[in-house]
C-alpha cells in the first residue's frame, strides 16, 4: 500500500515560514541601520536664538564698544565699518565663503572647501546638518555670525586711521583667502581638526586669527597722527559700556550653541562663559589697581572681554574650575600685554584688539590643552598643549602672512590712509560728511 510521506509539507511549510521571518527581519534591521535623520526642534530652536545673540555682539556690541572707545570726530566712521563689515560679510559668506569652509574640497580637503555650495546651493528648507539634526540654513547662518564678527574685530587695531574703500576690500579679501581656510582647517574637516586641535568655538578660527591680522594691520599702516602726542582718549565710555554688556550676553550664543544642541555641554559651555568672563574683569581690576593705583571701568570691560575670548576654546571642554582659572590668567596677561607690551615695543593698537582677542586666544588655546577635562566632554580626553601649540603656530603665521600680502594689494590698489589733513580733522566728516552733534 502506498502512503504519502507526511514529512515534505511540514518541511515545505517549516521553510516558507522562516523565509518571511527572515525576509521581515532584514527589512526591520535595515530600517533599523539606516533611519532618515529627523529634524530636532529643541536643538533647532535654540539654534535659531543662539545665530541671533551672535550677531547681536557685532551689531550693536561690538560697534558700541569700539565706537565708545575712539576720539569722538571718529565715532561715526568706526561704528559705520562695523556696520559695513556685517553686510558685507554676509553677502560674500552667502556667495561663496560657506563653501570655501564647509564643502568637501575633495583633493584639497584637508586645507579648503569646494564650490559645490556656492550660492548655498543643494541647500533646501529639508536640508539637515548631520550634528544637532538642524537645517543646513540654520547652521550657515551661525556660522555666518561667526564670520562677520571676526574681521570687525580687526578694525579695532586700525582704529581712526584707514580709509574706508580700503577697509572695504581689505576685509572682502580677507574672508576669502583667510578666515574661510581657517575655519575649514579647524571645523571643516582640515588638518588641524584632524591632528586633534581643540577650539570649542573660535578661540583659532576667530580670535588669533582677528587678534594677528590686526597686529599686521596697526604695523603697517603706522601709528596715528600724534599719537603719543595728544589726548587720544575715549570719548564716552557709557557706550563701550553698554557694547561691552551686549558682547558679554551674546557671547552665550558664541560658546554655547557652539555645541550645535540643547543638552548639558551647552549648559557647561554657558557657566564657563559666564565664570571665566567674571574672573577676567576682577584679575584685570585688581592688578590695575595695583599698578596704575586705579580701577578703571575701561579696564573691567577689557578684562570680561578677555576672558570671554580666553574661554572661547575651551567654554565645551573644561569644567567651571578651569574656567575660573583661564579667566584669571587671561585678566592679568591680557592687562600687561594690551597696557605695557604695547608700550614697550610702540605699535599703535588702537583698541587694543591684538593686545586682548590675539593674546587672550592664545592664553585660551595653551590652557584648553591643559585644563581639557574628559568628564565635560571626551573629545578632550586625549588633549595636549603642543597640539594646541601647533594649531597656534599655523594660525599665526597663515594670518600674518596673508594679511601682509592683502594689505599691500589694497595699498596698491587704492591707498590705505586717508590724507593726514583728513585725518587729524576726523574721519566721521571727510569719510562719510557726518558728525555727532
Amino acid at each position: 500500500m502506498n502512503h504519502k510521506n507526511p514529512v515534505k509539507p511540514v518541511k515545505l511549510l517549516l521553510g516558507v515560514c522562516a523565509l518571511s521571518a527572515w525576509s521581515t527581519f532584514a527589512a526591520h534591521a535595515q530600517d533599523t541601520a539606516a533611519p532618515a535623520p529627523v529634524l530636532d526642534t529643541g536643538n533647532t530652536a535654540w539654534m535659531l536664538v543662539s545665530t541671533a545673540l551672535v550677531l547681536m555682539m557685532s551689531i550693536p556690541g561690538l560697534a558700541l564698544f569700539y565706537g565708545g572707545m575712539v576720539r569722538k570726530k571718529n565715532v561715526l566712521a568706526t561704528v559705520m565699518q562695523t556696520f559695513a563689515v556685517t553686510c558685507l560679510v554676509t553677502v560674500l559668506w552667502f556667495l561663496v565663503g560657506y563653501s570655501l569652509a564647509f564643502s568637501d574640497g575633495g583633493g584639497m580637503q584637508a586645507y579648503l572647501g569646494g564650490f559645490s555650495k556656492v550660492l548655498h546651493h543643494g541647500i533646501g528648507v529639508a536640508t539637515l546638518w548631520p550634528v544637532g539634526n538642524i537645517p543646513e540654513f540654520v547652521f550657515s547662518m551661525f556660522q555666518m555670525t561667526f564670520a562677520i564678527i571676526t574681521p570687525a574685530l580687526i578694525a579695532g587695531a586700525f582704529a581712526e586711521r584707514m580709509k574706508f574703500s580700503a577697509l572695504l576690500l581689505f576685509m572682502g579679501l580677507w574672508l576669502i583667502f583667510v578666515y574661510a581656510p581657517v575655519a575649514h582647517w579647524v571645523w571643516g574637516g582640515g588638518f588641524l581638526g584632524s591632528a586633534g586641535v581643540l577650539d570649542f568655538a573660535g578661540g583659532t578660527v576667530v580670535h588669533i586669527n582677528a587678534g594677528v591680522a590686526g597686529l599686521v594691520c596697526a604695523l603697517v599702516l603706522g601709528k596715528r597722527e600724534g599719537y603719543g602726542q595728544v589726548n587720544m582718549a575715549p570719548h564716552n565710555l557709557v557706550l563701550s559700556v553698554i557694547g561691552a554688556s551686549l558682547l558679554w550676553v551674546g557671547w552665550f550664543g558664541f560658546n554655547a550653541g557652539s555645541e550645535l544642541a540643547a543638552d548639558g555641554l551647552a549648559a557647561a559651555a554657558m557657566m564657563n562663559t559666564q565664570v571665566a568672563a567674571a574672573s577676567a574683569g576682577l584679575a584685570w581690576m585688581f592688578t590695575e589697581w595695583l599698578v596704575a593705583k586705579k580701577p578703571s571701568i575701561l579696564g573691567i570691560i577689557s578684562g570680561a572681554v578677555a576672558g570671554l575670548v580666553a574661554v572661547t576654546p575651551a567654554s565645551g571642554f573644561v569644567n567651571p574650575t578651569g574656567a575660573f582659572v583661564i579667566g584669571i590668567v587671561a585678566g592679568i596677561v591680557c592687562y600687561f600685554a594690551a597696557v605695557k607690551v604695547k608700550h614697550m615695543f610702540g605699535y599703535d593698537d588702537s583698541l587694543d584688539a591684538f593686545g586682548v582677542h590675539g593674546v587672550g586666544g592664545i592664553v585660551g588655546a595653551l590652557l584648553t590643552g591643559l585644563l581639557a577635562d574628559p568628564e565635560i566632554n571626551a573629545l578632550g580626553k586625549d588633549h595636549s598643549i603642543f597640539t594646541q601649540l601647533y594649531g597656534i603656530v599655523f594660525t599665526i603665521l597663515w594670518a600674518a602672512i596673508a594679511s601682509f600680502v592683502i594689505l599691500y594689494v589694497v595699498k596698491l590698489l587704492v591707498g590705505l590712509r586717508p590724507t593726514k589733513q583728513e585725518e587729524v580733522e576726523g574721519l566721521d566728516i571727510t569719510l562719510h560728511g557726518e558728525v555727532v552733534q
